[in-house]
C-alpha cells in the first residue's frame, strides 16, 4: 500500500457556504437502495447456511417503477403497481446443489417493501421482475492450449468450493476507489438528524398522519442555515385541507426547534413544500407516503453515500453500494472502510480527517493499491499513526461484513 498523507486548506465549517441533501428512508431512490441490500443479504444468509460460504451475485442495478395513485381528503389508493426490477446476477448453485433463486428474492423484496412502507399492499400493488443474467465476466478466454480449469468461467456458476477463490484469499473484485470522513459538518448533521427524527417510530407512532418520503435541503452561508424540507402527508389522516395547513405547521415549528438544538449559535430560515399550491389543491398528499406511488422512480446509487448524505462540497465515490457483493466488491467495502478509518483517526487526533482508499482489481483486499489521508492541522499529520489506524481497520474486514450482514450497518 502506497501512503500519502497532505493537510487540507480547512474544515468544511469554516468555509463560506455549504450545501448537504439527505433522501429520507421511503424516498424511491432510498428504497431501491434498501430492496437491494435486502435481497443481496437474503442472498448472502441463505448461502451461508446450505454451503458456508457465499455465493457470487450483485444486485446493486435494481430499479423501482412508480405506480398511480389516487388521493383525496380522508382516503387515498394505489390504481396501479409499483414495479420492482431486481437486475443483477446470482449463482443458481453450487454444484448440483440449487438455491431457489427467485423465490428467495421475491420474499426479501415484499418483506423489505412491507416494512418500509406498512400502509402498501405488497402483495396486491407490488410487482416483482427478476432479470438475473448469470454470464460470467470477460477473463475466460478458451483455446487449444489451456485445459479450462480455471474459476472465471464457472464465476456464476461454481461447480465446487474450488470456483470461489476469495473464499480463502479475499481480493479486489475491481479498480475502484472509496471515500470517507469525519467529522460531520453542521449541515450535514441537521440534514441527518431532521430526517432521522421525522421518520423515527417514535415520531411515527404518535404522528401516522405523516409519510416517510422525506426530503431535506440544507445550504450555509456562514452562519445563516436554510433549511428546505418535504414531507408527505397520508390521505387516511388527512380529513381537509385545514388539517393538511395546520399539519405543515405544526413540522416547521418542531423542525426549527430540532434545527436549533442541533446548530446552537446558527440562524435557521425553514421552508416546507414549496410546491404546494393550496388554492388548486395541488398538495403532496398520498396514499402510502412515498412518490413512488405516483410516478416517481428509484435507483441504486442516486441516494444517500454511506456518509448519510449526498454532500456536495465532500469529496465522494459514485459507486452504487447497495446490492453488492459484501465479500469483495471493493466499491462496496472501501467506501465503508474509509468512513471508518477517517472516524477512527478523528477521535484519536480530534483533527478533521479524509481517507481514500484505491484498489487494483485482483489485489489482496486488505492491501489496497494507494490510500490517501487528508487533515485539517499540520500538527495532526502522523503518519506512523495513520498507517495503524488503515491497517487495524482492514483486517477488520470480517467485522463490517457481519455487521452488513445481521442488518446493524446501513449503507443507505
Amino acid at each position: 500500500m502506497l501512503l500519502t498523507t497532505k493537510i487540507q486548506s480547512s474544515f468544511i465549517d469554516d468555509e463560506c457556504f455549504d450545501v448537504v441533501e439527505r433522501k429520507g428512508v421511503g424516498h424511491p431512490d432510498s428504497l431501491a437502495d434498501g430492496l437491494a441490500e435486502a435481497v443481496s443479504r437474503q442472498y448472502c444468509l441463505e448461502s451461508l447456511e446450505r454451503f458456508g460460504v457465499i455465493l457470487h451475485h450483485n444486485s446493486d442495478k435494481t430499479a423501482l417503477l412508480g405506480g398511480s395513485s389516487r388521493v383525496t381528503f380522508g382516503a387515498g389508493e394505489i390504481t396501479r403497481p409499483i414495479s420492482a426490477l431486481i437486475n443483477g446476477r446470482f449463482s443458481s448453485g453450487l454444484g448440483a446443489e440449487k438455491i431457489p433463486v427467485e423465490e428467495l428474492i421475491e420474499t426479501a423484496a415484499r418483506g423489505f417493501l412491507k416494512e418500509r412502507l406498512p400502509l402498501l399492499n405488497v402483495e396486491r400493488d407490488v410487482v416483482i421482475s427478476l432479470r438475473n443474467n448469470p454470464t460470467s465476466s470477460p477473463g475466460h478466454v478458451r483455446s487449444q492450449h489451456n485445459s479450462h480449469n480455471g474459476t472465471r468461467g464457472n464465476w456464476f456458476a461454481p461447480r465446487s468450493l474450488a470456483d470461489l477463490p476469495e473464499a480463502t484469499h479475499p481480493f479486489s473484485n475491481d479498480t475502484s476507489f472509496g471515500v470517507g470522513y469525519a467529522p460531520l459538518s453542521v449541515c450535514e448533521q441537521v440534514a441527518i438528524g431532521v430526517e432521522q427524527f421525522l421518520n423515527s417510530a417514535e415520531f411515527k407512532n404518535a404522528h401516522p398522519e405523516f409519510g416517510s418520503d422525506i426530503k431535506i435541503m440544507v445550504c450555509r452561508a456562514y452562519r445563516d442555515l436554510n433549511v428546505t424540507f418535504c414531507v408527505p402527508l397520508i390521505a387516511l389522516h388527512t380529513p381537509d385541507l385545514q388539517a393538511y395547513i395546520d399539519g405543515k405547521r405544526f413540522l416547521l415549528e418542531l423542525v426549527e426547534q430540532r434545527v436549533m438544538e442541533i446548530a446552537p449559535g446558527y440562524r435557521p430560515s425553514l421552508s416546507i413544500n414549496t410546491r404546494d399550491d393550496h388554492e388548486k389543491s395541488e398538495l403532496y398528499l398520498t396514499a402510502v407516503g412515498t412518490a413512488l406511488e405516483s410516478g416517481d422512480e428509484g435507483m441504486v446509487g442516486r441516494g444517500n453515500r454511506v456518509s448519510g448524505v449526498i454532500s456536495m462540497m465532500r469529496p465522494m465515490s459514485i459507486e452504487g453500494v447497495a446490492g453488492k457483493n459484501p465479500v469483495y466488491h471493493v466499491g462496496k467495502l472501501y467506501n465503508l472502510l474509509a468512513q471508518r478509518v477517517a472516524a477512527d483517526i478523528y477521535r484519536m487526533t480530534g483533527c478533521p480527517t479524509t481517507v481514500c482508499l484505491v484498489s487494483q482489481s485482483g489485489r489482496d483486499l486488505s492491501d489496497p493499491w494507494f490510500a490517501c489521508v487528508e487533515q485539517a492541522r499540520v500538527d495532526c499529520v502522523d503518519e506512523a499513526l495513520v498507517r495503524k489506524a488503515l491497517e487495524d481497520v482492514l483486517s477488520r474486514v470480517d467485522e463490517v461484513r457481519a455487521k452488513l450482514l445481521d442488518g446493524s450497518l446501513d449503507v443507505c
